[in-house]
């Protein structure tokens, strides 16, 4: 599995001033989708509503809303 491409803009274009540390949406070449954010599992995984789930090797990433919003336009259809 590689990546293949950076879905929306990339942290530097997102006004991060090193480009370094900030939230970051990757395509996957197997066609699934790498997220670079935060984990807040810890304080979110007992709020999770009741028909949602997360295995013992997921966890919760938190990314900013800009991060998502300019990332749509690269997002497939299917």
């Amino acid at each position: 599995m590689n990546i293949v491409r950076r879905v929306g803009a990339s942290p530097r274009e997102r006004g991060s001033l090193s480009g370094q540390t900030c939230p970051d949406i990757f395509e996957l070449s197997d066609g699934n989708f790498a997220v670079i954010g935060v984990d807040m599992t810890d304080s979110l995984d007992g709020k999770l509503p009741i028909d949602a789930g997360r295995a013992a090797c997921e966890r919760i990433v938190v990314i900013t809303r800009d991060t998502l919003v300019r990332a749509r336009a690269d997002i497939p259809e299917a």
